[in-house]
């Protein structure tokens, strides 16, 4: 099944005549949004409709999280990215969007909207517009406004009634009679799910009876004394904002004081969080790295934060996380909270990029994706109140991010630090180098030329006044060669192959040293070995491609090891060896699915298929031919690869449509183009096709 969706949370309860209203609803409306106050379940019962509904979607279910946004600028970035769309193009961020989307028959869920209901309704509207086969489900506290939605309003659970009990009960772990404190507890909180759940933890630590006492304590005081902090302006529902920040303000004032004090500087995270990460954020005063641990584990008792996933990270609810966000700036540590968060994350941005070259590479480059949303806010953050810093950060993470697929999100960042920045020298030079590397990847080559050129002459102006300072006397330094590797990239994406060739054999002729001894040296090498491919010089490149690919896996470097592999695969089309050339494309698709690289994937499905083709094997050429253009559109860009490969994929493509006719090789395509992209690529990777 294509898609993607969260797993459920295996404690739903009832909603049946809810889920029957959202699936009608969904069969005749393209647009229907679940409305209801916060904490009310609109996200589970989303999740739970979604499932259910994703059948009737050829092209699956996708899910998107709204809330670890702050504002709209990447709201589009965040949505492509959900469907799987590493947009690689320029111009205007709807468009790759609206393209991906364009014939496709599938479900978009837009979860948490009501922070950003004016931007989602006018991307709903283009994106209706532009894909008559999409069907989008919204989660929202208000109506998106936008014509022809289906708006279904959800209630909390009947507080007298099974549901809401049967909820208490599980979540609790404890069968409780209907008659009862239990009772009492759901009719007291109205049915409404969050505050069920609270009640629960507290349950779990003190018993029914206790809770029940405190919440008719809480409950009966006057309105201005239940810590209600969460009413919206919309205020759906009055009584009930009330009685849900009741129920969270209770919870507050159960907890320890250092307990309060980390729920309300956890509110800093947008995305996941581990332990680590906390700590370095959270501690101070009187919650420091002895005590934070356990307070945390207190959080996590009283259903405050969620238990860690496989991983170890924690995450808070929304809502949950507004209440503590209130708190904070009522102590008014709210700017020294996000300034540490900030330079938490700018820090762990400098260590990945520097142990980018070696066995922390993966690592790294995984931990980097983790933390996305957090590095994202740690960005926006200093944007505002320190762009050299910004620059550092998005400098040390864009190559990551354009690896990834992220290209819309590291240009942004680095356009926008480099020009609120006066920064220069190391930090400039960096930033320069991985805006090229993503022009260039965008299909960009004016304005990457004019950034290379920038990037030369900051590399040749820093390392100048760095060596004059010393007095050290010699040759180019990383800056220097990764502003060749850049122009390098550049000249070859453009058809000059020997001006590549030039370019970065200069300078490594005047730099000291080997391929190991840094990333930049690295990426030098990978280049000369694609510029002696375009010129012809097969043998050379091969045999260097080989001693740079063991040297990788010697320091058990990923990145340029694959790309080396792409080349490896060329090498062999081009001297006629297509089993060779099939080993090596293959190595490369597994090297780029463990990089999440939806681009490489496509670059090394076209190899692959090219290589099947020119062997004879025309339906698993088709096959993976057909896969590929899946991961190609996944791109929002037509295919691209070196000149040379484009002249035989098209030669082989002929021939196998000649071998099998062109109505099974159609049928062949057609199939894997339609069919899970991830299951074509099992199939390229297991090297047979699943009939």
């Amino acid at each position: 099944m294509r898609g993607h969706l969260p797993d459920e949370n295996p404690g739903f309860v009832g909603r049946r005549t809810e889920l029957e209203r959202i699936s009608a609803a969904l069969a005749e409306h393209r647009l229907v949004t679940v409305t209801g106050v916060g904490g009310v379940g609109k996200t589970r019962l989303a999740l739970r409709a979604a499932h259910l509904a994703a059948d009737a979607h050829p092209d699956g279910a996708w899910w998107t999280d709204l809330g670890q946004l702050d504002g709209d600028r990447l709201l589009v970035a965040l949505v492509a990215d959900s469907v799987d769309l590493a947009d690689h193009t320029p111009g205007m961020a709807t468009t790759g969007l609206c393209h991906r989307l364009a014939d496709d028959r599938l479900l978009l869920v837009l979860d948490s909207c009501e922070h950003l209901a004016e931007s989602c309704a006018r991307l709903v509207t283009e994106l209706l517009a532009a894909a008559p086969g999409l069907t989008v489900l919204a989660t929202s506290r208000r109506p998106l406004g936008v014509p022809g939605e289906r708006v279904v309003a959800l209630d909390p659970l009947p507080p007298a009634g099974r549901d809401a009990l049967e909820l208490l009960r599980r979540a609790a772990g404890e069968d409780f009679p209907a008659a009862g404190p239990a009772g009492e507890i759901c009719v007291r909180l109205e049915g409404i799910p969050l505050a069920l759940e609270l009640a629960a933890a507290q349950i779990r630590l003190q018993g029914a009876e206790a809770v029940r006492d405190q919440l008719g304590t809480r409950l009966d005081s006057p309105p201005g004394a239940r810590f209600d902090l969460l009413a919206h302006t919309e205020r759906v529902w009055p009584s009930r904002h009330q009685t849900l920040g009741a129920a969270i303000g209770w919870s507050h004032e159960l907890g320890t004081p250092l307990e309060r004090l980390l729920w309300a500087r956890l509110s800093v995270f947008r995305g996941p969080f581990d332990l680590a990460s906390a700590t370095a954020v959270c501690a101070g005063g009187p919650l420091d790295r002895a005590t934070l641990p356990g307070a945390l584990d207190g959080l996590v008792r009283s259903s405050v934060v969620r238990p860690p996933d496989t991983a170890g990270r924690h995450r808070m609810l929304d809502t949950i996380r507004a209440y503590g966000a209130t708190w904070l700036e009522r102590t008014g540590e709210t700017a020294a909270v996000a300034d540490r968060h900030a330079a938490h994350f700018r820090a762990l941005a400098r260590r990945a990029e520097t142990e980018w070259h070696g066995a922390r590479q993966l690592h790294w480059y995984r931990t980097v994706d983790a933390h996305h949303t957090d590095l994202r806010t740690a960005l926006d953050r200093l944007l505002r109140t320190d762009p050299d810093a910004a620059l550092d950060l998005v400098g040390s993470v864009a190559f990551a991010w354009s690896c990834r697929g992220r290209l819309r999100e590291a240009r942004d960042g680095l356009e926008q630090a480099l020009l609120l920045s006066e920064a220069r020298g190391r930090t400039r030079a960096r930033a320069l180098w991985a805006l090229g590397v993503t022009l260039v990847l965008q299909g960009e080559s004016g304005p990457a030329q004019e950034i290379s050129e920038r990037c030369a002459r900051e590399a040749r102006h820093t390392e100048h006044a760095e060596h004059s300072s010393y007095e050290k006397t010699e040759g180019p330094g990383d800056l220097t060669l990764d502003a060749a590797a850049l122009a390098g990239l550049l000249a070859l994406t453009t058809g000059r192959p020997m001006a590549a060739y030039v370019v970065v054999g200069h300078v490594l002729d005047a730099a000291p040293g080997g391929p190991a001894d840094s990333a930049a040296r690295l990426r030098c090498h990978l280049v000369r070995v694609f510029a002696l491919t375009g010129l012809g010089r097969l043998a050379e490149a091969r045999e260097r491609a080989l001693r740079l690919r063991a040297l990788c896996e010697e320091l058990d470097e990923h990145w340029t090891r694959t790309a080396l592999e792409y080349q490896l695969a060329l090498t062999g089309l081009l001297e006629g060896d297509p089993a060779a050339a099939s080993g090596h494309a293959r190595a490369m698709l597994e090297g780029t699915r463990s990089l999440g690289a939806s681009l490489g994937v496509a670059l090394g499905l076209d190899v692959l298929a090219t290589a099947l083709a020119a062997a004879g094997d025309g339906e698993r050429a088709a096959d993976v031919s057909g896969t590929g253009e899946a991961y190609w559109r996944s791109t929002g860009q037509p295919r691209r690869g070196l000149i040379g490969l484009r002249a035989l994929r098209e030669k082989y493509a002929d021939t196998a449509r000649a071998t099998i006719g062109e109505p099974v090789y159609e049928e062949i395509f057609g199939r894997a183009l339609t069919g899970p992209p991830q299951d074509g690529l099992d199939r390229a990777l297991r090297g047979r096709r699943q009939e």
